[in-house]
Protein backbone atom coordinates (compact mmCIF):
# COMPACT_ATOMS: atom_id res chain seq x y z
CA UNK A 1 0.00 0.00 0.00
CA UNK A 2 1.56 3.25 -1.17
CA UNK A 3 -0.13 6.44 0.00
CA UNK A 4 -0.16 8.99 -2.80
CA UNK A 5 -2.33 11.72 -1.30
CA UNK A 6 -3.98 12.44 2.03
CA UNK A 7 -6.49 15.24 2.56
CA UNK A 8 -7.24 16.41 6.11
CA UNK A 9 -8.94 19.42 7.67
CA UNK A 10 -7.81 22.23 9.95
CA UNK A 11 -9.42 25.21 11.65
CA UNK A 12 -6.03 26.99 11.65
CA UNK A 13 -4.95 27.06 8.01
CA UNK A 14 -2.64 30.07 8.48
CA UNK A 15 -0.89 28.56 11.50
CA UNK A 16 -0.39 25.26 9.72
CA UNK A 17 1.03 27.00 6.65
CA UNK A 18 3.48 29.02 8.75
CA UNK A 19 4.62 25.90 10.58
CA UNK A 20 5.15 23.61 7.64
CA UNK A 21 6.47 26.20 5.17
CA UNK A 22 8.38 28.66 7.35
CA UNK A 23 9.54 26.60 10.33
CA UNK A 24 9.89 23.09 8.94
CA UNK A 25 10.71 24.13 5.36
CA UNK A 26 8.36 21.84 3.45
CA UNK A 27 7.67 22.61 -0.18
CA UNK A 28 4.17 24.08 -0.62
CA UNK A 29 2.03 23.90 -3.75
CA UNK A 30 -1.51 24.78 -4.82
CA UNK A 31 -1.90 27.35 -2.05
CA UNK A 32 -5.15 29.33 -1.70
CA UNK A 33 -6.93 31.19 1.10
CA UNK A 34 -8.49 28.02 2.47
CA UNK A 35 -6.14 25.21 1.44
CA UNK A 36 -2.57 24.20 0.60
CA UNK A 37 -0.61 21.07 -0.23
CA UNK A 38 2.73 19.82 1.05
CA UNK A 39 5.20 17.71 -0.88
CA UNK A 40 5.96 14.77 1.44
CA UNK A 41 8.43 12.74 -0.62
CA UNK A 42 6.39 10.68 -3.07
CA UNK A 43 3.15 11.74 -1.30
CA UNK A 44 1.01 14.86 -1.06
CA UNK A 45 -0.54 16.07 2.19
CA UNK A 46 -3.41 18.50 1.62
CA UNK A 47 -4.87 20.74 4.33
CA UNK A 48 -8.31 22.30 3.88
CA UNK A 49 -9.91 24.90 6.15
CA UNK A 50 -12.92 23.68 8.10
CA UNK A 51 -14.60 24.85 11.28
CA UNK A 52 -14.90 22.53 14.27
CA UNK A 53 -12.60 19.83 12.96
CA UNK A 54 -10.83 17.35 15.23
CA UNK A 55 -7.17 16.22 15.36
CA UNK A 56 -5.48 13.42 13.45
CA UNK A 57 -2.68 10.95 13.90
CA UNK A 58 -0.40 11.04 10.83
CA UNK A 59 3.00 9.44 10.23
CA UNK A 60 5.73 10.21 7.69
CA UNK A 61 8.38 7.74 6.55
CA UNK A 62 11.96 8.81 7.19
CA UNK A 63 15.01 6.91 6.02
CA UNK A 64 16.49 3.95 7.84
CA UNK A 65 18.31 4.92 11.06
CA UNK A 66 17.72 8.66 10.70
CA UNK A 67 15.56 9.01 13.81
CA UNK A 68 18.35 10.69 15.79
CA UNK A 69 18.91 13.17 12.97
CA UNK A 70 15.15 13.82 12.96
CA UNK A 71 15.25 14.61 16.68
CA UNK A 72 18.08 17.11 16.12
CA UNK A 73 16.14 18.68 13.22
CA UNK A 74 12.96 19.09 15.29
CA UNK A 75 14.60 20.55 18.37
CA UNK A 76 14.22 24.30 18.44
CA UNK A 77 11.26 24.02 16.07
CA UNK A 78 8.75 21.80 17.89
CA UNK A 79 8.55 20.14 21.30
CA UNK A 80 9.15 16.42 21.03
CA UNK A 81 6.46 14.29 22.65
CA UNK A 82 8.37 11.79 24.74
CA UNK A 83 7.39 8.33 25.89
CA UNK A 84 8.84 7.09 29.20
CA UNK A 85 11.21 10.05 29.15
CA UNK A 86 12.69 9.16 25.75
CA UNK A 87 12.63 11.20 22.53
CA UNK A 88 12.66 8.07 20.35
CA UNK A 89 10.13 5.24 20.70
CA UNK A 90 11.36 1.77 19.77
CA UNK A 91 8.85 -0.56 18.06
CA UNK A 92 11.02 -3.67 17.97
CA UNK A 93 8.23 -5.92 16.68
CA UNK A 94 7.78 -3.58 13.70
CA UNK A 95 11.53 -3.07 13.20
CA UNK A 96 10.90 0.67 13.50
CA UNK A 97 11.68 3.69 15.67
CA UNK A 98 9.57 6.85 15.89
CA UNK A 99 9.67 10.49 16.94
CA UNK A 100 6.48 12.44 17.74
CA UNK A 101 5.45 16.11 17.77
CA UNK A 102 2.31 18.23 17.56
CA UNK A 103 1.58 20.55 14.66
CA UNK A 104 -0.57 23.71 14.88
CA UNK A 105 -3.78 21.69 14.62
CA UNK A 106 -2.89 19.51 17.62
CA UNK A 107 -2.40 16.64 15.20
CA UNK A 108 -0.05 13.98 16.51
CA UNK A 109 2.68 13.84 13.86
CA UNK A 110 5.07 10.91 13.72
CA UNK A 111 8.37 10.44 11.93
CA UNK A 112 8.91 6.70 11.57
CA UNK A 113 12.15 5.02 10.53
CA UNK A 114 11.68 1.43 9.37
CA UNK A 115 14.68 -0.83 9.05
CA UNK A 116 15.59 -1.48 5.40
CA UNK A 117 12.56 0.43 4.03
CA UNK A 118 14.48 3.39 2.58
CA UNK A 119 18.19 4.10 2.71
CA UNK A 120 19.22 7.71 3.47
CA UNK A 121 20.39 9.85 0.57
CA UNK A 122 22.11 12.37 2.85
CA UNK A 123 23.51 12.43 6.37
CA UNK A 124 21.93 15.88 6.83
CA UNK A 125 18.24 15.61 7.72
CA UNK A 126 15.64 18.06 6.41
CA UNK A 127 12.05 18.07 5.19
CA UNK A 128 13.30 17.13 1.72
CA UNK A 129 14.61 13.82 3.14
CA UNK A 130 11.14 12.65 4.19
CA UNK A 131 10.23 9.65 2.05
CA UNK A 132 6.41 9.73 2.01
CA UNK A 133 3.26 9.42 4.10
CA UNK A 134 3.40 6.23 6.15
CA UNK A 135 0.19 6.15 8.20
CA UNK A 136 -3.17 7.75 8.86
CA UNK A 137 -5.21 7.06 11.97
CA UNK A 138 -8.83 5.97 11.60
CA UNK A 139 -10.80 6.14 14.86
CA UNK A 140 -14.13 4.33 14.77
CA UNK A 141 -16.85 2.66 16.80
CA UNK A 142 -16.32 -0.66 14.98
CA UNK A 143 -12.80 -1.83 14.11
CA UNK A 144 -13.86 -5.18 12.66
CA UNK A 145 -16.40 -3.60 10.30
CA UNK A 146 -13.83 -1.15 8.90
CA UNK A 147 -11.18 -3.84 8.49
CA UNK A 148 -13.55 -6.22 6.70
CA UNK A 149 -14.55 -3.46 4.28
CA UNK A 150 -10.91 -2.62 3.50
CA UNK A 151 -10.11 -6.32 3.07
CA UNK A 152 -13.09 -6.98 0.79
CA UNK A 153 -12.98 -3.86 -1.38
CA UNK A 154 -9.24 -3.31 -1.87
CA UNK A 155 -7.49 -6.40 -0.51
CA UNK A 156 -5.74 -4.78 2.45
CA UNK A 157 -4.56 -7.20 5.14
CA UNK A 158 -4.19 -7.05 8.89
CA UNK A 159 -0.61 -6.04 9.72
CA UNK A 160 -0.86 -6.10 13.51
CA UNK A 161 -3.36 -5.94 16.37
CA UNK A 162 -6.86 -7.36 16.73
CA UNK A 163 -10.34 -6.61 15.45
CA UNK A 164 -11.72 -5.07 18.63
CA UNK A 165 -9.44 -2.35 19.98
CA UNK A 166 -6.51 -1.78 17.60
CA UNK A 167 -5.81 -2.99 14.06
CA UNK A 168 -3.00 -1.79 11.80
CA UNK A 169 -4.23 -2.42 8.25
CA UNK A 170 -1.90 -2.55 5.25
CA UNK A 171 1.86 -3.15 5.15
CA UNK A 172 5.21 -1.52 5.94
CA UNK A 173 4.85 0.92 3.05
CA UNK A 174 1.47 2.23 4.18
CA UNK A 175 -0.81 1.62 7.15
CA UNK A 176 -4.26 2.67 8.29
CA UNK A 177 -4.08 2.64 12.08
CA UNK A 178 -7.63 1.63 12.96
CA UNK A 179 -8.65 1.95 16.62
CA UNK A 180 -11.81 1.78 18.67
CA UNK A 181 -12.19 5.38 19.82
CA UNK A 182 -14.28 4.31 22.80
CA UNK A 183 -11.62 1.95 24.15
CA UNK A 184 -8.25 3.37 23.07
CA UNK A 185 -6.55 6.78 22.90
CA UNK A 186 -3.71 7.79 20.58
CA UNK A 187 -0.22 6.65 21.43
CA UNK A 188 2.03 8.06 22.86
CA UNK A 189 0.25 11.19 24.10
CA UNK A 190 -2.97 9.48 25.25
CA UNK A 191 -4.98 12.15 23.43
CA UNK A 192 -8.63 11.33 22.85
CA UNK A 193 -9.20 9.78 19.43
CA UNK A 194 -11.86 11.31 17.21
CA UNK A 195 -13.42 9.98 14.01
CA UNK A 196 -11.71 12.78 12.05
CA UNK A 197 -12.73 12.93 8.39
CA UNK A 198 -10.13 12.36 5.68
CA UNK A 199 -9.70 11.36 2.05
CA UNK A 200 -6.95 9.00 0.97
CA UNK A 201 -5.63 8.09 -2.47
CA UNK A 202 -3.39 5.03 -2.57
CA UNK A 203 -2.01 2.19 -4.66
CA UNK A 204 -2.25 -1.48 -3.77
CA UNK A 205 -1.41 -4.48 -5.94
CA UNK A 206 -1.21 -2.35 -9.12
CA UNK A 207 -4.63 -0.76 -8.55
CA UNK A 208 -5.49 2.79 -7.48
CA UNK A 209 -8.12 3.52 -4.83
CA UNK A 210 -9.80 6.44 -3.13
CA UNK A 211 -10.95 6.15 0.46
CA UNK A 212 -13.36 8.63 2.06
CA UNK A 213 -13.89 8.51 5.82
CA UNK A 214 -16.56 10.81 7.28
CA UNK A 215 -18.97 10.55 10.23
CA UNK A 216 -17.56 7.09 10.97
CA UNK A 217 -18.63 5.91 7.51
CA UNK A 218 -15.96 4.46 5.20
CA UNK A 219 -16.37 4.57 1.41
CA UNK A 220 -13.84 3.01 -0.97
CA UNK A 221 -13.74 3.22 -4.77
CA UNK A 222 -11.27 2.21 -7.46
CA UNK A 223 -9.93 5.10 -9.55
Amino acid sequence: MKINKLTVYTSNIEGQLRLYRNQLDFQVRNQSEDSFELEIGYSILRFEQKLNCTPYHIAFHISDRQEEEAVAWLKGKRAIQQFNGEDIVDFSNWQARSVYFYDEGQNIMELISRRDFSKPKSAIFSASNIVGIAEIGLATNNVQQKFEKMKLECGLNQFDGDLERFCAVGEDAGLIITINKNEKDWFPTEDKAYASSFQLEFEHESKHYKMDFSNDVLEISEI
